[in-house]
């Protein structure tokens, strides 16, 4: 990589976080000015993502490649930076959310609170160093500012609802915490090394006492990660705490998740791969058995849900579910699909969060409650009929509907967009068994996971069905609601990345599986780290 290139890796570290700090001296009364240098910053770290993935998916498999060694330290024993195809996926979807929800906020959202861009830039630096450090310690320090900033930005707005939610989210959060730090001293105590690369080789040659304590450290750390992914049983706070939060904030919390995920995904096939010896595959059975609950408790959440933001967060459950069920079941094909599904299900799920702000401006507050009622009852008297021959469409609410029935395709995984074309991926992989009989290379567990996967989208198709005939066809309120255009903007890129990705899903899904074939391979990767040279060939 050429010299100035390479320095490009600590970019989306350092730029947010540099400007986040630089922001909070500067007085509220310029929100304006504090969100145009955010803005600004975060459209940077969108390009540089972008010049970094395309270095990704085209480096091929030089060890130099994607090695950014602080302080010139080699690893393991200093900090390092590692770019692969997932890493630089995981940094261009955060930069595409980022810069929707900020550009949402800044019509109104940002005044509800104060330095609200200092911790957005704060959060997006805390995401970003999440996806690229290559050790386990520094991990938990980007999380930390992850978690943190979103802290804050929970609580943006105030209200007894988002403080309830918000000081649940800290307090479960908070515990996850303590527990990744017991895991972390518990593996480095008996390994000696928190780099993922080294780790990936020692694990095969620990005794079994060492073994043991290693896993055990493993589980527990995959405890904090299953929070934060909301696997169930540990995802009562979830739904709420999303509910509650903002507009941008809770669009930009749709990958907060995935980064739960990502990690179990990384730890999973680089520790625990192939080469892990006994330890090989270590907690897939959980993974598995978890995914599946949380996909039958979001798609209950999703149909018992009468306000949007709750259906959202529910929604948030059935995809961490599904990843990590797919995960779980262990099969190699299915892989690439589940990123191919990772972006597809985070993009939609965003443009949800923002487009339910702006479809309840015309709703009363009660009107959920009302229209339960009115179905169970009947609303109208049989003898009173109205003669109407039709009526017509405002121009908002009909871009508004049209974003709202994309959204529910998606989430209902029907064709023709990237939400069917991500499940029948998955299914394909699942299905596909080179060699041997369907009937006797699918486990029960496979079958069951093929079961609720159709029935998680039925729910959803059935959810957004239910809430769209009521808001849109047979709303008892009759308010157009205003809208701006750099509101409903970010709500239109976001699904026209969904629609992107659905015609050009052949090029997606050959980086897809490309990523897959990365992470199948640890000790290509493991390899790439340890053996990097030094800056100036030292």
């Amino acid at each position: 990589m050429i010299d100035w290139l390479h320095h490009l890796l600590i970019i989306p570290i350092l730029l947010p976080l540099a400007v986040g700090a630089a922001l909070i001296p500067i007085d509220e009364r310029n929100r304006m000015l504090k969100g145009l240098f955010g803005f600004g910053s975060t459209l940077i770290v969108f390009v540089v993502a972008t010049i970094l993935m395309r270095i990704a998916a085209s480096a091929g498999n030089l060890p130099e490649t994607g090695i950014y060694q602080l302080g010139n330290w080699p690893a393991p024993f200093g900090i390092v930076l590692v770019l692969d195809r997932l890493s630089a996926l995981m940094l261009c979807l955060t930069a595409g959310l980022a810069l929707a929800a900020q550009v949402y906020s800044m019509a109104r959202w940002h005044t509800a609170g104060h330095h609200f861009h200092s911790l957005f830039q704060l959060l997006v630096a805390g995401l970003n160093g999440a996806f690229l450090t290559g050790d386990i310690f520094n991990l938990f320090v980007f999380f930390e500012m992850m978690l943190a900033a979103s802290y804050g930005l929970l609580l943006h707005g105030s209200g007894p609802v988002r403080v309830k939610a918000g000081l649940h989210y800290i307090a479960i959060n908070l515990a996850a915490s303590s527990l990744f730090l017991i895991g972390v001293s518990l593996i480095y105590g008996v390994t000696g090394t928190l780099n993922m690369a080294d780790l990936a080789t020692k694990l095969a040659t620990l005794t079994p006492e060492n073994r043991q304590l290693v896993e055990t450290g493993a589980a527990i750390l995959g405890i904090a990660f299953l929070v934060k992914a909301g696997m169930w049983p540990l995802s009562f706070w979830l739904p709420p705490a999303y509910a509650a939060a903002t507009p941008p904030v809770a669009a930009v919390f749709a990958i907060l998740t995935k980064v739960g995920i990502y990690v179990i995904v990384r730890l999973h096939f680089l520790i625990f791969g192939a080469a892990a010896g006994p330890s090989a595959g270590f907690g897939q059975e959980w993974l598995v058995a978890g995914g599946m609950l949380t996909i039958a408790f979001g798609a209950i959440g999703v149909l018992a849900s009468q306000a949007m933001g709750r259906l959202a967060g529910y929604s948030v459950l059935v995809s961490s579910g599904t990843l990590l069920a797919a995960i779980g079941l262990g099969h190699a094909g299915m892989l690439a699909g589940a990123l191919f599904y990772l972006v597809s299900s985070t993009l939609t799920i965003s443009a949800f969060f923002l487009l339910i702000e702006l479809v309840d401006r015309g709703r009363d507050a009660g009107a959920d409650v009302l229209a339960v009622t009115m179905e169970a009852y009947g609303d109208f008297d049989e003898d009173e009929e109205e003669e109407e021959v039709g009526a017509a469409i405002p121009g908002t609410m009909a871009v508004l509907g049209l974003c709202f029935c994309l959204c529910a395709v998606l989430l209902s995984g029907l064709p023709p967009l990237s939400g069917f074309i991500a499940k029948f991926a998955i299914l394909r992989g699942l299905f596909d068994v080179p060699g041997s009989d369907l009937t006797t290379a699918m486990s029960a567990a496979d079958w069951t996971y093929v079961v609720l996967l159709i029935v998680s989208g039925l729910a959803a198709m059935i959810a957004m069905n239910r809430i769209g005939i009521r808001t849109f066809w047979a709303s008892i309120e009759g308010t157009v609601p205003r809208v701006f255009v750099i509101e409903i903007t970010p709500v239109l890129v976001l699904l026209a990345a969904c629609v992107f990705l659905s015609l050009q899903a052949g090029p997606a899904m050959r980086y897809m599986q490309a990523t897959a074939d990365d992470l199948l391979n640890p000790l290509l990767q493991s390899e790439r780290v340890l053996s990097a040279p030094r800056a100036g060939g030292q």
